[in-house]
């Protein structure tokens, strides 16, 4: 599904115009990415979190000629799923 299914699947639950959908997934996505840059961290109860995890600097090898190489230290971000959509997903 990509965006633009997710907007029209959303707006047929909600019974809201395509364009008022899209604009609260814009608003929801800046949220959610102003948030982790932030540092912080999201919680929504039952379905998953969203958090920043540190990757620490290490030694990799470069693919295509096979040599070490130093891969600096990122932030990446992470969700992990709740309970409710784990259960969801297994059909319980």
């Amino acid at each position: 599904m990509n965006k633009a299914e997710l907007v029209t699947a959303m707006a047929e639950k909600t019974e809201l115009s395509k364009k008022d959908v899209e604009k609260t997934l814009k608003a929801f996505i800046d949220a959610v990415s102003e948030e982790l840059t932030n540092g912080g961290k999201i919680q929504l109860v039952g379905f998953g979190t969203f958090d920043v995890t540190e990757r620490s600097a290490r030694e990799g090898r470069n693919p295509q000629t096979g040599q070490p190489m130093q891969i600096p230290a990122s932030k990446a971000p992470r969700f992990r799923a709740g309970k409710a959509l784990k259960d969801a997903v297994n059909g319980r």
